[in-house]
């Protein structure tokens, strides 16, 4: 699962004065509660039907790619030790254009967690009687006493951050403790006495061929579950030895929460009665099928663990769903301080909330819940929104260190001439392998942005505002053509799009364009003056609290 306090676009110019005194464990423990969030409730179902039991091979690509995108932001987060780190990254490197899109990015990506976390509520709710009839049985979609439920569901979110109350808005060790200790007595209590091994292979190891096992890396859930590790790497200038501990947290937590996942995945498959699947991985159904693992605890006689599952699984979201209201209307709160949205958003209550972003996400969850009516679908397009905002991270590392050689570099990636090209083309086939379906939705929400906010700097500077953004276009002059390209291989690609580029072929034509993309980033990039400008231009953000 994604960490908040990421997004929350606030920065300090004064590195020294944080107290150095997060060891190891601290920092680990922050990315590890991040990771194992709502994501394993739906993970391990939606893989197997997309990938068959292959999807175990999906969980450990996942796992690798997260960990070239976590090495990368390991260096920078060391070098610029600010919250928000991956939407300021690529404004330091390539100007405001690339920070106002990046941010937008950002945005995007905080606003639609709570939409998804309400998804997750309702369709563990099914399991109860009052609630059968909020989705439909044949895709697990909203119906329309759904959807109104799910309107309810973000009113009470935003209402609670307007009441100023304060639940969940910081993961401490109990918390983490407890979202580790759910899935893993899970993993143990159904594996004891209802492990089948030839559930692996009866029906086909990879009914689906290469094409699912690629397909569940971005549309199941798999990075989405996965995303989370640059918690630590935001705790970088409060790290008592960032050189050495910080690699290892990344690492680490990543090891910690693909561990997890992949026994899930393997627990999940091994338990399941031949009879759920005897038609097809693709048809895999049960009694409580809404509800995964749930449905799956009293499938094998454990009615008992079903309960706290249920439990468990419709208040884990909401708290995770309220915090993320909360950071979305932070997100365009810090937006708005640099420059890059209206001064309404700003604007406060007596108890510091920023009402007007409030509002906004409000609407902008409802209207997710439109093109994404159920939680498989909208997961592609939060992982898609995610990776493309982590992309910039290895653009803006390729600039660095060509162009600020001699900067600190508490921690310093070996090979990340090599590594950050290759984490650039892995970015872009998670956003390329979550199917043309889900990118051009996403394409239309990125052109939205830049009519919405790209006409605000304009007025912006049209009329001299003291704080309109320096959009350098120079500087940024390759990110259309990535962002349109990436649009355009979707669409001629197998994953959902119109089938003329074979497969194989396509990873290709990815990573060929992924790097043609990577170097011109790089040459055309500001100069080591104006980076420094743009570091030193940065606002301080006093998010307001509640």
């Amino acid at each position: 699962m994604v960490s908040v306090d990421k997004l929350v676009p606030e920065a300090t110019r004064d590195p020294s004065g944080l107290r150095r005194d997060v060891g190891l464990i601290g920092l680990m423990w922050a990315s590890v509660g991040s990771i194992i969030g709502s994501g394993w409730l739906y993970g391990a179902k939606n893989a197997v039907m997309v990938a068959g039991p292959a999807a175990i091979i999906s969980w450990v690509i996942g796992a690798v790619a997260i960990v070239l995108l976590a090495l990368v932001h390991a260096e920078l987060g060391g070098m610029f030790p600010v919250a928000g780190g991956t939407a300021r990254y690529p404004h330091y490197a390539f100007g405001g254009l690339a920070g106002m899109s990046f941010g937008w990015f950002a945005w995007l990506q905080a606003a639609t967690v709570a939409p998804i976390e309400v998804e997750a509520m309702i369709g563990y709710a099914g399991h109860w009687e009052f609630a059968k009839g909020y989705l439909h049985a044949k895709d697990s979609t909203l119906t329309t006493s759904g959807l109104i439920v799910a309107i309810v569901l973000m009113a009470v979110f935003v209402a609670v951050n307007f009441l100023g109350v304060k639940v969940l808005a910081h993961t401490n060790s109990a918390a983490t403790w407890w979202k580790i200790a759910v899935p893993l007595a899970t993993i143990f209590i159904v594996a004891v006495g209802n492990f089948h091994p030839g559930n692996f292979t009866s029906e086909s190891f990879a009914p689906f061929g290469a094409k699912g096992v690629l397909s569940a890396i971005s549309t199941s859930g798999i990075i989405f579950a996965l995303l989370g590790f640059e918690q630590a790497i935001q705790l970088a200038g409060e790290s008592r030895n960032p050189r050495r501990d910080l690699p290892r947290a990344t690492l680490g937590s990543v090891a910690i929460g693909a561990t997890i996942y992949v026994l899930l995945q393997v627990v999940f498959i091994a338990a399941l009665p031949h009879s759920t699947f005897s038609h097809g991985w693709a048809k895999l159904h049960f009694t409580g099928f809404d509800g995964p693992w749930a449905g799956l605890a009293t499938l094998v006689g454990l009615g008992w663990l079903s309960v706290v599952l249920y439990l468990d699984a419709v208040i884990s979201p909401a708290g995770t769903g309220l915090i993320y209201t909360t950071a979305t209307s932070r997100v365009s709160y810090g937006l708005s301080r640099n420059g890059y949205a209206p001064k309404a958003f700003e604007k406060t209550d007596a108890r510091g909330v920023p009402w007007f972003g409030l509002i906004l996400s409000f609407v902008t969850g409802v209207i997710c819940f439109l093109p994404f009516p159920s939680w498989q679908q909208l997961v592609g397009f939060i992982t898609s929104a995610s990776v493309l905002m982590y992309a910039g991270a290895p653009l803006a590392y390729g600039v660095f260190t060509e162009k600020l050689p001699d900067h600190d570099r508490p921690y310093r990636l070996p090979g990340g001439k090599v590594i950050s090209p290759l984490s650039f083309v892995v970015a872009n086939l998670i956003i390329y392998w979550a199917t043309w379906g889900i990118l051009w939705r996403l394409g239309v929400a990125i052109i939205l942005g830049y009519v919405l906010l790209g006409g605000y700097a304009l007025y912006a500077k049209y009329v001299e505002l003291p704080n309109a953004p320096r959009l350098d276009f120079k500087a940024a002059q390759w990110l259309p053509v990535y962002l349109i390209g990436m649009g355009v291989i979707s669409w001629q690609g197998g994953f959902g799009g119109q089938g003329h580029i074979p497969l194989w072929w396509d990873i290709l034509i990815i990573a060929a364009f992924s790097l043609g993309i990577y170097y011109w980033a790089r040459a055309v990039a500001s100069h080591p003056e104006e980076i420094q400008r743009s570091i030193d231009e940065v606002v301080v953000v006093d998010v307001p609290t509640h």
